[in-house]
């Protein structure tokens, strides 16, 4: 996994935008909401996504993921390595990950951002 990657199938999804927050952390956002974070600088969390209650106690059971900081009660999850999810797990963790965000949307917004 590389930044580069992430950033780009992260743009690829509907709508989505990205925001530097906190000065070094690059947020991929739909309707201004993160699903996704990733640090521009050495860090020791590569990337923070949101996702589902099931799959948060499924994924910090696995090694190099870890709850997020700050954000494990909303079930967030971090990989402290970048290995810690070869890319074909990855890609639909994030996708889920917009999905759970895009559906907590106001539905005036999500109606707006429907194709």
């Amino acid at each position: 996994m590389s930044i580069h990657w992430v950033r780009a199938f992260c743009l690829s999804l509907p709508h989505s935008t990205e925001d530097v927050k906190w000065e070094k952390d690059l947020a991929f956002c739909i309707g201004a909401k993160m699903f996704a974070v990733t640090c521009l600088e050495p860090h020791a969390v590569k990337l923070a996504f949101k996702t589902t209650p099931e799959a948060f106690s499924e994924l910090v059971e696995r090694p190099g993921i870890i709850p997020a900081p700050y954000l494990a009660r909303a079930s967030w999850v971090a990989l402290e390595d970048e290995d810690a999810l070869p890319r074909q797990e990855l890609e639909p963790l994030l996708r889920t990950a917009y999905d759970l965000v895009f559906a907590k949307l106001p539905k005036k917004l999500r109606l707006q951002l429907m194709p």
